[in-house]
């Protein structure tokens, strides 16, 4: 019987050790995922304001993209604005976090630029 309590006082701290540790871990990845979003929407933000200010350069335009008429008095201020969309799905660390949230995991962002008139 000894034997068996003396077993038993060498596993004290185990439970209390998972009781903490899981919470822990589970809230480091819900971190670890708050980050990687927020780099992954600067990082898209970035290309899709590259890709607008090539495209409005070139005059490439994209079925999605969008272009805004500012129409002047000025015969020589016809302005027209180009918005390009990029959407990137976000990696999911902590499985049905963004579903429990209600949420969709992805990014959504736009890039502006103004057009150069075309001779």
């Amino acid at each position: 019987m000894e034997r068996q309590i003396s077993k038993l006082k060498r596993d004290d701290g185990n439970v209390e050790s998972a009781m903490v540790l899981i919470p822990l871990l589970i809230l480091f990845l819900i971190g670890i995922e708050l980050i990687a979003a927020t780099n992954l929407r600067n990082g898209d933000a970035a290309i899709a304001q590259g890709e607008a200010s090539r495209r409005a350069i070139s005059g490439e335009i994209f079925s999605q993209d969008e272009v805004i008429e500012l129409y002047s008095p000025d015969k020589f201020a016809h302005i027209r604005v180009l918005i390009t969309h990029r959407r990137t799905t976000v990696p999911q660390l902590v499985p049905g976090l963004i579903a429990l949230m209600g949420g969709s995991p992805s990014t959504d962002v736009k890039g502006a630029a103004i057009m150069e008139p075309v001779n």
